[in-house]
Parts: structure tokens; C-alpha cells; sequence
């Protein structure tokens, strides 16, 4: 026997059934491509040259990963149904009597013929594209744009591993799919009949409990922390709960439909409904991976483009002057006596003068700083037990003077001794007194204004504002100490200023004012505070646009992605199908039902089982909203309308894609059933 015979069997095995290799090349092509874009980006030489890039590095490699993951899981299934496909091909060969040995390097060979071409068309692409998305990357951040073309050989090498791997092992799980089979089985396996479905009202109830489940626990959550605890786990339920409706409630809805005589026994829904529930069990799952892939699809989506096009707002949110600095003091004394802190004052404006340099919308205060675990009324501030407690009930408390609230905020509080006005900032606060060590306040309202609190855009704890006459009434918190010693109430001074100067200046004037805080204010020299947190605004918007740009830019990777399998799940289901339904289409126009009831009765199939993934996927969205929002509040995304807006662009926009999928694949199933002799008119 020739050589070249078993590689031109497999060559022409892949030819005839390009209708099912080409969407598997495609598959195979997209995700190498996919991965070396993120590859070489991540190593990127030109991400160490722009601000920023430390965050990119620290992103891109996650998006690397998932990529990895999800092309082991995807490229499986594709190549699933590809031997599936092949089944009675493999099983005529053997019968004809090439052994199991032949039928193995045909496999083989178009696994070398599968894998040669998507490993070189992917690496070609993605190199050629990599200095794209490299652009379109760097446009997002606003970085300096460079056209400097740069190959990575070391991502090439890891690409070739890595999906080298993935098709040995994907051709071995083909050999043992065939070799075990039995010939004759091979050969009848298009003709093999399926026994109908039984609808399982068991499965179908736990699905529909694990989705209720999972949606309450989005809408009841208040506590972002709590959000942040519990979204995986919610996920996992809908995951679960999706499966189990598709797979054993879309039978049980099938059979609630075929019981509804004047909806059942219509020429469009009767054969419609029968082909439904007869195949709905074995291919709820593939509908089930297309629901989750979308709702996949729009959570990324939707929640980085809210980050990426809400970065400024953030940015806001965390710095609302372009310099701010915060000082921790000695003690109480030091803050009630004010004389470093006027010191510390005069030092930062003399600095300002030299770059002749006016600080604009000035704000300075002093306040009191208490973590804990809060039960109640009363907050326990030892740290040793709070965080092996509930990390739900952490609080962060701020203590405000009256004064000072007053000045900054331009309010008109005025708390007796022993009350406090109480501002919760992501909680709510409903009880009337607030105990801590010993110290017990009454709430007398709540405080008209918010104040803006240094750092509470970094502390993912919820704030509890509360402006009392004087912070001389924590006077009995001041030497109370914490099991291993340390102060449980800080005491802080905040400073911030607007600049007028360019982002350079301001730069410049902010560095030597830190570094002048650093020199002379520090405990070790005298000074009145003993440590320091300083943000500028225009220096820290770029790590900002780093961050958001790149997981803006990571959602719409691996968005694509992921649409792209979700269109060729959908298109094998669609071929997979208008096999099977080509006879049966055969004998319905033999016994008079014409071309236009052909067409009305795949319709009504096809809009029914193809949309109920999008219908899904949309309420997945819709109840997984409230959480998403909290979630996004941590990232001081303070818009509610804005995000709500952004949300469904993505989901319009999404479905006009998944209404492009739906065209596409509506005609090739409408081609295979409506052929008489099998093949496509």
C-alpha cells in the first residue's frame, strides 16, 4: 500500500466534509490566534515604557489563562461532534476491511492536517494582528501610540506547546472515541433510533429552585462585601440551574405544550413541537452552553465598559481634589491642639510658592478612625477577632467635629454632647444608639451632607460618617488598646487642593511636598504624624485608565471569544439537526405539505429553541444586575443611570450579533431539510 494513501484518504475526508471542518478549522484558528495576542501583549516591551503598564501586566496574563482553559473545553466539544459526524464514514472503511490500525492513521493524519493548518493560520494571523490590538490596547489607555512592529518568539514557542498539547490529546481521544466502537455500530449510527424523553418534573423543579434561589440572593444582598462573598457561589447556581431547565424542563414544557390541543394540532407547531421534545434532552445541554456563553458574554461586557467609560468618574470619586494628602497623627492632643497641624499647613504652601504654584478649593479637617465588626448597635474593634468573624458586618467608623463638618460641607449640624449625626456611605445604619469599648453615643439623626473620606475609594468596608460636638468625646476611646496593643482609633488629617498648573507641575509640586511631609513631619524628627498617604489626581489618572482599559479591553477578547463559540455550537446543532430532519421533511412533502409550510414550520421551531438561550440570558442579566452594581461601587462607580444605560447597549448589541447567528444558521438548516436527496439545494 502506498504511503501517501492513508494521508490522501485523510485529505479528502476533510475536503467532502468541509460543511464541518471548516467551522472546526475556524474554531481551532480563532482560539491560537486569541492566545498568542494575549500572550505576546503580556510580555510586551513596550507596556514597561508607558504608566501604567504594571497594572497591564498584571491583567493581560489572566486573560491568557482563561483563554487556555476555555480552548481545552471548547475545541473538545468541537471536535466531538466532529467524529460523531464521522461515525458511519469510519464504520463503511471497516467494513470494507480496513482495520482499526487504518481507521487510527486516517485520524491521526487529519488531526496532523487539522492541527498544521489552524496552528499556522493562527500564528500567522496573530502576529500580523497582534500589532492591532496592540494599538487598539494602548488607544484605550491613552497611551503614546508607537508603530514599532515587534515579534515575540517566545510567545510563538509557548503557543506551539501549549496548543501542540491540546490537539495530541484531542487526537487520542478521537482514536479511543472510534477504535472502541464496534463497525457495525459505526455504520448504523445515523439510523439508530432514540427513545422519546420522558419530561423529569424532579430535575425540572431543582433547576427551577436553584434559579430562584440564585436570583434572590442577587436582589436581597445590600452589603457590597456580602455581593462580593456570595457572586461565585450564585453563579455556580445558575450555571447549575440552566442545565437542569434546559435539558429536563424544556422536555416538561414540550410535553405542557403537546397537551394544549389548540396550539399543539396547528400544521406549524405540531411538527415543530414533536421534533423539540423528541431531541430537547440531548440538546438542551448544547442550548444550556449557549445561554451561559451569553450570559457570559454580557456580564464582561457590560460591567468593563461601565468601568472603562466611568473611569473618570471613579478617578473622581477616589481623589475629589487633584492633590490630597493624609496624615496620621500622634494622638488625640495633637489633633485637638492644631499648632503642628497649622505648621504642617504653612510648610506645604511655602512649597506651592516656589513652582508659584495657588492651591485652589482648599479642604483640610481632622477625624477619627475606628474599624470593626459590628453587631447591632455595638461595633467590636478587636481586629483579631473580627477577621475570623463575619467579614460581612466590617465598618468603617468616621468621627467628624461639628465645626469642622460645618466648614467643609458648608452644613448646619450642631449634635449635643454624647449624640452623633450618623451619613451611611454603601450600608445602612437604623439603630439609636453606637457603642464602642465603653463609649455610647446616641444617633439624633442623620448628618444632611457627605464628607469626602481619604481613602474610603480604596477600603471596600462600608462607612459610617458620624459628626459628634467635638472629637474631645472620644476622649475614653483614646488609650483604649486592642489585644496585641494597638490603638484602636486613629486620629488623621486630611489636606487637598485643586491645581490650576499643567499635569507636570502639579506633579512636581506634589512629589516635593510629600517628599518635604516625609523630612520633617514624621515622629522620628519631632514631628506631629507618624505616617503618610498622598494621592495626585493627574499622576494616578493613567494607572486608572491601565486598569480599566485593560479589563475593557480583556471583556471584549474574550467576548469575542466567546460569541464566536456560541455561533458554531449553535451552527453544529443547526447541521446536526437538518441531518436528522431531512427525512422526515422528505415525507411530509411527499404527503402534500409544500414549501412554504416547510419553511413556517422551521421557523416556528428554530425561533422557539434558538431565542430561548437569549430570553435566558437576558433574565440572568436582569437579576444578576442588582449584585453587578454593588460589585461595581467598589470600584466608586457612584452612577446608577449610567451604568443602567451601558447595560443595555450591551444587550442590544448583543443580540443583534445573536440575530445574525440566527440568520446564518436558519439558512443552512432550511437547505439540508428542504433537499430531497440530501443535499443542500
Amino acid at each position: 500500500m502506498k504511503k501517501a494513501f492513508y494521508p490522501r484518504l485523510a485529505a479528502d475526508g476533510i475536503r467532502k466534509n468541509r460543511q464541518l471542518y471548516l467551522p472546526y478549522l475556524l474554531s481551532c484558528t480563532g482560539t491560537v490566534l486569541m492566545w498568542y495576542i494575549m500572550q505576546s501583549l503580556s510580555v510586551s516591551p513596550l507596556l514597561k515604557e508607558i504608566e501604567g503598564g504594571a497594572t497591564l501586566f498584571v491583567i493581560l496574563p489572566l486573560g491568557k489563562w482563561v483563554i487556555a482553559v476555555f480552548a481545552v473545553l471548547f475545541l473538545f466539544y468541537t471536535n466531538s461532534f466532529l467524529v460523531r459526524r464521522r461515525y458511519r464514514e469510519f464504520g463503511l472503511y471497516s467494513v470494507l476491511g480496513m482495520s482499526r490500525g487504518g481507521i487510527g492513521r486516517i485520524i491521526l493524519w487529519e488531526s496532523l492536517i487539522s492541527s498544521g493548518i489552524s496552528l499556522a493560520a493562527g500564528l500567522v494571523l496573530g502576529i500580523l494582528l497582534s500589532k492591532l490590538a496592540e494599538l487598539g490596547l494602548l488607544n484605550m489607555i491613552r497611551a503614546e501610540i508607537s508603530y514599532r512592529f515587534t515579534f515575540s518568539a517566545q510567545s510563538a514557542v509557548s503557543c506551539l506547546i501549549l496548543f501542540g498539547a491540546i490537539f495530541a490529546l484531542l487526537a487520542v481521544k478521537s482514536l479511543i472515541q472510534v477504535c472502541r466502537s464496534n463497525p457495525l455500530e459505526l455504520l448504523r449510527s445515523e439510523n439508530v433510533g432514540e427513545k422519546p424523553p420522558k419530561a423529569n418534573w424532579v430535575f425540572a423543579l431543582a433547576g427551577a429552585i436553584l434559579l430562584g434561589t440564585a436570583y434572590w440572593m442577587s436582589v436581597s444582598i445590600q452589603n457590597p462585601i456580602t455581593a462580593l462573598n456570595y457572586f461565585f457561589i450564585a453563579v455556580l447556581l445558575v450555571i447549575a440551574a440552566t442545565y437542569l431547565l434546559f435539558m429536563s424542563g424544556s422536555v416538561a414544557l414540550c410535553r405542557l405544550l403537546q397537551k394544549n390541543k389548540k396550539y399543539y394540532y396547528q400544521k406549524h407547531h405540531f411538527v415543530s413541537v414533536s421534533n423539540m421534545a423528541y431531541r430537547m434532552k440531548r440538546n438542551g445541554a448544547g442550548l444550556a452552553s449557549v445561554c451561559i456563553l451569553a450570559t457570559m458574554v454580557l456580564v464582561m461586557i457590560s460591567s468593563t465598559s461601565s468601568l472603562y467609560f466611568g473611569s473618570e468618574d471613579a478617578l473622581n470619586s477616589q481623589y475629589p481634589r487633584d492633590t490630597q494628602f493624609t496624615v496620621q497623627l500622634k494622638d488625640l492632643d495633637t489633633a485637638l491642639d492644631g499648632s503642628g497641624i497649622a505648621r504642617l499647613h504653612e510648610d506645604l504652601a511655602a512649597v506651592a510658592a516656589e513652582y508659584q504654584l495657588e492651591p485652589q478649593n482648599q479642604t483640610a479637617y481632622t477625624f477619627a478612625e475606628i474599624f470593626g465588626q459590628l453587631d447591632g448597635s455595638s461595633l467590636n474593634p478587636d481586629y483579631t477577632s473580627v477577621f475570623a468573624a463575619d467579614f460581612n458586618r466590617i465598618r468603617q467608623l468616621v468621627f467628624v467635629g461639628a465645626d469642622e463638618y460645618n466648614r467643609v460641607t458648608g452644613a448646619d449640624a450642631h449634635p449635643a454632647a454624647g449624640e452623633a449625626l450618623v451619613y451611611p456611605y454603601r450600608c445602612d445604619y437604623a439603630h439609636d444608639t453606637l457603642s464602642v469599648s465603653g463609649l455610647t453615643l446616641k444617633i439624633a439623626g442623620r448628618a444632611e451632607r457627605f464628607i469626602s473620606i481619604p481613602d474610603a475609594g480604596e477600603n471596600i468596608a462600608p462607612v459610617l460618617i458620624l459628626v459628634v460636638q467635638s472629637l474631645e468625646e472620644l476622649r475614653p476611646l483614646a488609650s483604649a488598646r486592642i489585644g496585641n496593643g494597638t490603638a484602636i482609633m486613629l486620629l488623621k488629617h486630611s489636606f487637598s487642593y485643586d491645581s490650576p498648573a499643567d499635569r507636570e507641575l502639579t506633579g512636581k509640586v506634589f512629589v516635593r511636598q510629600r517628599d518635604m511631609i516625609f523630612q520633617t513631619h514624621y515622629l522620628r524628627n519631632g514631628g506631629v504624624a507618624l505616617s503618610l498617604s498622598a494621592g495626585c489626581k493627574p499622576l494616578e489618572r493613567d494607572e486608572f485608565l491601565s486598569m480599566y482599559g485593560g479589563l475593557f479591553f480583556l471583556g471584549i477578547v474574550l467576548s469575542v471569544l466567546f460569541i464566536f463559540a456560541a455561533a458554531v455550537i449553535i451552527y453544529y446543532k443547526q447541521v446536526s439537526e437538518g441531518y436528522e430532519d431531512q427525512k422526515r421533511f422528505t415525507v411530509m412533502r411527499n404527503v402534500g405539505m409544500t414549501k412554504k409550510d416547510i419553511r413556517k414550520t422551521i421557523n416556528s421551531q428554530i425561533v422557539t429553541v434558538f431565542f430561548a438561550p437569549l430570553f435566558f440570558a437576558g433574565l440572568h442579566l436582569a437579576f444578576a444586575f442588582p449584585v453587578l452594581w454593588k460589585l461595581l461601587t467598589l470600584f466608586n462607580l457612584n452612577s446608577l443611570s449610567f451604568v443602567l444605560i451601558v447595560t443595555a447597549a450591551a444587550f442590544v448589541l448583543f443580540s443583534v450579533f445573536y440575530a445574525l447567528i440566527y440568520k446564518a444558521t436558519a439558512h443552512s438548516y432550511y437547505d439540508l431539510v428542504s433537499s430531497s436527496d440530501g443535499k443542500a439545494a
